[in-house]
């Protein structure tokens, strides 16, 4: 099933502790084996993570705009769903 996404900006390879411009909600791609994304609030505090299984699995993560996203290996873009 397709999911219906507004690109919102240049997607940000490998982010390491990056807000990805602030955005909400953000869309994450394994670009190899299995990678955790990792959620963490301004503090530094982790927040939450996921596993992404096989490079090419992806996930859209909706997140407050000064929390922070790593993804050591993939691509991580900014998008606006429909409903927002």
């Amino acid at each position: 099933m397709a999911t219906t996404v507004i690109v919102k900006g240049e997607f940000v390879n490998n982010p390491s502790g990056n807000n990805i411009g602030g955005a909400r909600f953000v869309h994450c791609v394994a670009t190899a084996g299995t990678q955790s994304v990792i959620v963490k609030d301004s503090g530094g505090t982790t927040i939450g993570n996921i596993y992404l299984h096989a490079a090419g699995d992806s996930i859209i993560i909706e997140k407050a705009a000064d929390e922070t996203i790593t993804l050591a290996d993939g691509h991580a873009s900014a998008v606006g769903s429909p409903r927002s």
